[in-house]
C-alpha cells in the first residue's frame, strides 16, 4: 500500500491495520483496482501509536496468562522421539508466537534446579528454576503451590516454549550452556484500537495476539457484549431528559415480573451492596447496577435505544432493561467511535484508516477529511484559517461535557481509578460482561479516543484473579490502557478536557448531591448546564429525584443477566 521504508511494516505488527486497508479498499473500488490498479493510498496509521498499542496488548494479555497459571507442555515425545530429537524437531508443526524471541524447545532432562533443554538450531540450553518459579498448577481452573522443583513441573520429552534470560548469579551448580525460561502461548485475546476524536482517523489497530495464528480482527469483526462500557449512553439519556449529575437514584433490591413462567429479573450489583440514594455522578464512577436500570426504566428505553443509535453504537437496541446494563453485542471499533463522539464535544465522527486515494495519475479518488476551509488563502495574514464541520450534532456539547466530567471521575475516584496514577487528564469506563466473559476499558485523554477488548474468541469465564476477586474490565483490560497510554503520553504536556461556555461548576457533597458545605468530607467539583445547579432548601435538592415507586415505562421486557 505504501513503501516498506515509509510504513514501518517490516519494523512492527500492523497487518492487522493493513489488512483492514485493503478490505476497505477491496469495498469502494473492487479487488481489481487494489490488485492492478496502481492506486496510490495515503493511510491513517501512526507507527508510534502502533507499536505501542501491539507491545501494550501483548503485555496485557499475557500478564493475565501467565496469572492463570501454566497449562502443560504442547506436547509429549516418544522415548524414541526424543533420542532422534534433533530430527523430531523438523517434524514438530510450527506455532505463532507473539514474541520475536521466543521459541519451541524439547525438555531433554530434568533435575530439581534446572532442565537440559535442545533448541530448534540443534543447540542446548538450561532452564533454571528460576525460570518456572512464577508458574503455578493449575486444575479446574484452580490455581496450586508455587513450583519448588523442576521435576515436579517439567519431564523429558516435553514440548514446550522458552525465552532467552539473564543466568541469576544465586544459581550454582548449573550446565555451562545459556539460560532460557519457560512461556506459554496466551488462549486468551483481544483488541485495542486509538483514533483521532477530531477527525476519526484510526491511529493505531492492534486486533489480536498474532495475525500469522489468526486474521480475525478483534476490534472490527468480534461482536461481544461491552458490558458497563455502554452505561455512559444510559446517563446521557438521562441528562437529556432534564436530569443532572446530582439528581439522587435508589440504589435498592430490584424485581421485574416478567411474565407468566418466567423467572423474576433481579439484577444485582458487583459489590452484593445496596447505598441507597446516591447521585446520578456516583452511579457510573462505581459503576452500580441497580441505579442504571432504574434511570433507563425512568427516562425510558425508546430514548436510550436513539441514543445509541445516534452514537452508532446500536442500530436497533432491543427494549429490555438489560441493554441498559450492555447485554448488546457491538463491536469495538463502534463503542470507542462513541467515547470518541463524546470527547469531541458530541459530535459525530466517522472513522477511516485511510486519509486518501489517487490513482495512477495522481488524481484524487477519496478524500476523507471533506471539511471546508475558510481563510485558507492567507489574503488576511491576522487571520487564521478555520475547518468547517458537517458531522452532525448528536447531543449537546453541555451534555457531552458532563459525561465527560463523570468519566473522569470513574478514573479518579471509580472502577478505572487504576489509571488516575498516570497523573494526566484521562476519563474512560470499565466494561464486564455476565460471568466475565468479556471484559473492556473504553476511554480517552482531551486528544485521542482508545478502546481495549479482552475476552476468549469461543467465548467463556475469564475466572477468578488470584487475588479472590472476578476478572473483570479493571483488571484485564484497563491495565492495557494503562500501558498503552503511559507510553503515549509520557513527556508530553498535560492538556485539560475542554469545558463548553455555559458549563458552572460547583462543589457538591457526594451522598446527598447537596451544595458542599465546610464540613463536607471529599466534596466532587461538579459541572452543571448553567441554570440547573442544585439549591438547598431544608437539606431537599429541588428537581427530580428517582426512587422505587417510579413507574416503569411500558413494553419493557428483560433477558435474566447480571452484567456489572
Amino acid at each position: 500500500l505504501v513503501p516498506k521504508a515509509a510504513s514501518g511494516a517490516d519494523r512492527m505488527d500492523a497487518r492487522y491495520f493493513v489488512e483492514h486497508v485493503r478490505q476497505e479498499l477491496a469495498q469502494n473500488f473492487g479487488i481489481g483496482a487494489v490488485n492492478r490498479g496502481g492506486l496510490s493510498v495515503r493511510t491513517t496509521l501512526d507507527t508510534k501509536m502502533q507499536q505501542a498499542a501491539h507491545e501494550a496488548l501483548i503485555t496485557g494479555l499475557l500478564d493475565y496468562d501467565r496469572r492463570h497459571g501454566y497449562r502443560g507442555p504442547l506436547q509429549k515425545l516418544s522415548t524414541t522421539e526424543l533420542e532422534l530429537w534433533q530430527q523430531t524437531f523438523k517434524t514438530l508443526p510450527e506455532i505463532a508466537l507473539p514474541k520475536s524471541d521466543w521459541q519451541s524447545a524439547i525438555v531433554l532432562e530434568t533435575a530439581e534446579l534446572y532442565a537440559r533443554i535442545g533448541l530448534e538450531d540443534e543447540t542446548e540450553g538450561v532452564l533454571p528454576l528460576s525460570g518456572v518459579e512464577w508458574r503455578k498448577f493449575i486444575t479446574d481452573s484452580k490455581r496450586g503451590a508455587s513450583v519448588k522443583v523442576v521435576t515436579n513441573f517439567l519431564e523429558a520429552g516435553d514440548v514446550i516454549i522458552v525465552a532467552p534470560k539473564e543466568p541469576n548469579p544465586a544459581e550454582t551448580g548449573l550446565p555451562d550452556l545459556p539460560h532460557f525460561s519457560l512461556q506459554q502461548n496466551p488462549e486468551i485475546n483481544g483488541g485495542i484500537i486509538a483514533l483521532d476524536p477530531f477527525t476519526g482517523r484510526i491511529l493505531a489497530m492492534q486486533g489480536g495476539m498474532n495475525f500469522a495464528s489468526s486474521e480475525f480482527n478483534r476490534t472490527t469483526q468480534a461482536q461481544r457484549q461491552p458490558g458497563s462500557a455502554f452505561k455512559p449512553f444510559v446517563y446521557l439519556a438521562g441528562l437529556e431528559a432534564g436530569l443532572t449529575p446530582a439528581t439522587r437514584i435508589l440504589d435498592a433490591p430490584f424485581v421485574l415480573d416478567q411474565g407468566p413462567d418466567k423467572p423474576k429479573w433481579k439484577p444485582a450489583n458487583y459489590s452484593q451492596k445496596f447505598n441507597g440514594l446516591s447521585p446520578m455522578r456516583i452511579g457510573i464512577e462505581k459503576s452500580r447496577n441497580l441505579m442504571t436500570v432504574r434511570l433507563a426504566q425512568q427516562v425510558g428505553l425508546e430514548h436510550i435505544a436513539d441514543v445509541a443509535k445516534r452514537f452508532g453504537i446500536a442500530e436497533d437496541l432491543p427494549q429490555q432493561l438489560s441493554v441498559s446494563l450492555g447485554a448488546q453485542e457491538t463491536s469495538l471499533l463502534d463503542v470507542t467511535t462513541a467515547y470518541g463522539e463524546i470527547v469531541n464535544g458530541g459530535r459525530g465522527l466517522t472513522p477511516t484508516a485511510i486519509d486518501r486515494v489517487q490513482d495512477r495519475y495522481g488524481k484524487a479518488l477519496f478524500l476523507h477529511d471533506q471539511r471546508h476551509c475558510n481563510y485558507c488563502t492567507f489574503d488576511d495574514p491576522d487571520q487564521l484559517p478555520i475547518l468547517e464541520s458537517s458531522a452532525p450534532q448528536l447531543t449537546k456539547p453541555e451534555h457531552a461535557y458532563q459525561i465527560t466530567s463523570m468519566l473522569e471521575g470513574v478514573v479518579q475516584r471509580g472502577t478505572g481509578r487504576s489509571i488516575s496514577k498516570l497523573g494526566y487528564p484521562l476519563a474512560g469506563k470499565t466494561g464486564t460482561s455476565n460471568d466475565s466473559f468479556d471484559t473492556w476499558f473504553v476511554g480517552f485523554s482531551p486528544n485521542l479516543a482508545v478502546g481495549v477488548y479482552v475476552g476468549f474468541d469461543q467465548p467463556r469465564s475469564l475466572g477468578r484473579h488470584p487475588a479472590g476477586y472476578q476478572e473483570t474490565g479493571s483488571s484485564a483490560a484497563a491495565p492495557i490502557f494503562r500501558e498503552f497510554m503511559a507510553r503515549i503520553l509520557k513527556d508530553t504536556t498535560k492538556i485539560p478536557f475542554r469545558v463548553p461556555d455555559n458549563i458552572q461548576f460547583i462543589k457538591i457533597d457526594p451522598k446527598t448531591g447537596q451544595r458542599a458545605k465546610r464540613s463536607t468530607k471529599n466534596p466532587i467539583e461538579e459541572a452543571f448546564v448553567t441554570g440547573t445547579s442544585p439549591e438547598t432548601n431544608g437539606g431537599i435538592i429541588r428537581g427530580n429525584e428517582i426512587s422505587e415507586n417510579a413507574s416503569p415505562k411500558s413494553g419493557q421486557n428483560n433477558q435474566t443477566l447480571g452484567l456489572y
